[in-house]
């Protein structure tokens, strides 16, 4: 489902029955034009503050390998990042590591609210729905997002490779974080390179744990999924960690990677 360059969200294999649905909040960095790019400079509308490089290309495969429904946000989380609720400050960041961000400067009420409506609302409306149909159609299922976080920030090197993240639900992360032995050379540290006290899991908490998905958040560390053999190496290796951690969780796998 997919429609003009200014929509918030595009849902992949929305017909899927395989054991999860894949959600990639920040897998755009485009800026609709009323924006004017936020001020930004065209490096700063490439780098990491305004999406995720190399997640959605990572939950793709996924998506494929498990014929699961995917839904990806299409707007720069800058304009507003559907993996914070619209009251948090870093939901329309003025700043971000050294990037500052002229067009998210002194926003008022009026202005908040019209990004809530362009971008936020319709994104978790569409996860909602997507969610619901999956019930009603009586398939179990897990809520799997895909992110992208850089090897250093403010200056200080991240040696985590691949970050599990859970909120209160910790089954999924669990059952993953105890075959993480399994991918040999790979770092995997659980709530790294933030948790829960950094405001991220909010799409965990709200689709997720609200509902009782079992739910996780992976994020992985962008050098290494920087090329298209780089992000199927990485999709593999996270399918040998999931696939049978839902299994663990009763959830029916189907494994075409």
């Amino acid at each position: 489902m997919a429609g003009n360059d200014d929509d918030a969200f595009e849902i992949l294999s929305a017909g899927g029955t395989g054991p999860a649905v894949i959600v990639c909040e920040h897998a755009s960095n485009h800026i609709p034009a009323e924006y004017h790019g936020l001020g930004l400079s065209e490096d700063a509308r490439q780098s990491h503050a305004a999406w995720d490089p190399g997640a959605e290309a990572v939950a793709r495969r996924m998506a494929m390998a498990l014929d699961a429904p995917m839904i990806s946000g299409r707007i720069s989380r800058l304009v507003h990042d559907c993996n914070r609720p619209p009251g948090a400050p870093d939901a329309m960041p003025e700043r971000t590591e050294f990037i500052e961000v002229p067009g998210n400067v002194g926003l008022d009420a009026t202005a908040r609210a019209a990004r809530v409506r362009q971008v936020y609302d319709p994104f978790a409306r569409a996860l909602t729905n997507l969610l619901d149909r999956r019930r009603k159609a009586g398939h179990r299922f897990a809520l799997v997002t895909i992110h992208s976080f850089t090897p250093t920030w403010l200056g200080q090197p991240r040696d985590v490779e691949v970050g599990i993240l859970h909120d209160d639900d910790t089954r999924l992360a669990d059952a993953i974080l105890a075959r993480s032995a399994d991918i040999s050379g790979r770092r995997i540290e659980r709530n790294a390179p933030y948790g829960p006290a950094d405001g991220v899991t909010h799409t965990l908490r709200l689709h997720g744990v609200a509902g009782g998905l079992p739910n996780v958040m992976i994020e992985l560390r962008n050098d290494l999924i920087a090329t298209p053999a780089d992000q199927d190496g990485t999709a593999r290796e996270l399918l040998d960690l999931l696939c049978p951690a839902l299994a663990e969780l009763k959830l029916v796998v189907t494994h075409d990677a």
